[in-house]
């Protein structure tokens, strides 16, 4: 093998050409991640054979610790959608703040619903009632859609159920109550940071929201909704239970060593807390739908989780040949003293993502590349897969699909997307790196 000097070099090269293949070329990020894999265990000298069992090793490893959570969130999530339960929690929260807080309550919902579902489809459920409220109260949609894109972003990158925490949860062995935690600490400055951007800043470009419906008409199109308290059930009960458990495997032992601990531990895993929220779920479909729902629904949820996985089992293969390379041993010895810390998540994630465009993407690369590095530089696994998900933040522009999301469902011209809606991701993911390092001080 070559020596870690040159491993870590052949990193940076590797690095280089992921995002060439993925940003240039357009390639899947499944091919270019198991590609690059093979790419930099020849280059640094690995044995073939050893090469194509730590690729099968990572792939299969990884996926067996996660598969089935990042399956059940998204049949989740696809459900929630579905049924109108997303757009139940959003006029609770209206409710709750306010007609004259409109970009405040938007940015709430975006926030609520992007636990579960992904932040396009969250932007294009919510947008009709975000144009019907912009025109009723005279706000911009500059300043409602940035309101709104910004909460979804927040919990996207940063808070499980999403596929991406999850996976890089996986990848890095953390946790996945402390990730819950510490993502929904970090995430609400983020999204206030985002909603004060919205107010402080977009609100200088007016854009009249082209209004095909008004409230009213928008709020009746869905005919009668799941309850709120319904609708919040599913997302709510799988995190409390998943939180439970890291609580119930303190140290300390709060909840002691018995059978009550142990059932904890069970019904506080994330395989059977997800699995929970998706029979939760299925309270919300009626009954002449509930055919379709069992079916079709989870069908799509499914088929929207396939990509996912694929890239998840990629970033573990690549993830696994890393982690059994002299690079390793190299950080450990030479590099664990820089005063990088948990910088160097954040850095490597922003570049990913501002270079390739998908968050997800960027999320699980780096979390691949940290894995085998945590325990040399002395980070913390949970909060390594928030400063990731900070990272991926920043910034949305034209490579990303949600800036397309954003700007057109919002009538917004690219340039005036740029000046207004992809700051607000610099200024996002800013905002919550800077709660990270404070945390990191306690962690």
């Amino acid at each position: 093998m070559v020596s870690g000097g040159i491993a870590l070099v052949m990193l940076v090269v590797a690095v280089v050409v992921l995002i060439f293949l993925t940003a240039r070329v357009k390639l899947n990020a499944f091919v270019a991640l198991i590609l690059v894999a093979f790419l930099y265990g020849i280059l640094t000298g690995m044995p073939l054979l050893d090469i194509i069992g730590h690729i099968r090793g990572g792939f299969g490893g990884t996926l067996g610790y996660i598969g089935i959570v990042i399956v059940a969130g998204t049949i989740m999530g696809t459900i929630l959608e579905k049924t109108g339960a997303a757009f139940s929690m959003t006029n609770a929260i209206l409710r709750l703040v306010g007609k004259k807080r409109s970009p405040l309550a938007m940015s709430i919902a975006g926030y609520v619903v992007s636990i579960p579902v992904f932040c396009d489809s969250g932007y294009v459920i919510l947008t009709p009632l975000n144009k019907a409220l912009a025109k009723e109260t005279g706000k911009s949609m500059a300043v409602m859609s940035v309101a709104l894109a910004t909460g979804l972003y927040a919990t996207h990158t940063m808070v499980p159920p999403t596929p991406g925490p999850i996976a890089a949860a996986g990848l890095v062995g953390a946790d996945l109550g402390a990730v819950i935690g510490l993502g929904l600490v970090v995430s609400i400055p983020a999204m206030i940071a985002g909603y004060l951007w919205a107010t402080l800043f977009a609100k200088r470009y007016n854009i009249e929201p082209q209004l095909a419906e008004d409230y009213e008409s928008v709020k009746a199109k869905y005919g009668e909704l799941p309850s709120a308290f319904m609708s919040f059930l599913p997302l709510v009960v799988p995190i409390v239970l998943i939180l439970l458990k890291s609580i119930a495997e303190f140290p300390t032992q709060p909840f002691g060593e018995g059978g009550f601990a142990t059932f904890i531990s069970f019904i506080g895993d994330p395989v059977t807390a997800l699995i929970l929220g998706v029979l939760l779920s299925f309270l919300l479909v009626k009954k002449e739908t509930l055919a379709e729902a069992t079916s079709e629904w989870t069908g799509e949820g499914i088929r929207n989780a396939a990509l996912i996985l694929a890239i998840t089992g990629a970033g573990g293969a690549f993830g696994r040949i890393l982690q059994n390379s002299p690079m390793v041993e190299f950080i450990e010895n030479n590099l664990a003293t820089l005063p990088l810390g948990i910088l160097l998540p954040f850095i490597v994630s922003a570049a990913i993502k501002s270079a390739q465009g998908s968050s997800t993407v960027a999320i699980i690369t780096t979390a691949s590349i940290m894995a085998p590095l945590l325990s040399g530089l002395g980070l913390s696994p949970a909060l390594t897969v928030i400063s990731i998900g900070a990272g991926a933040m920043v910034i949305s522009h034209a490579n990303d699909s949600y800036f397309w999301v954003v700007s057109q469902f919002s009538d917004m011209d690219v340039k005036t997307a740029y000046k207004a809606y992809t700051s607000s991701t610099l200024v996002e993911g800013v905002a919550a790196f800077a709660v990270v390092i404070v945390l990191s001080i306690f962690i």
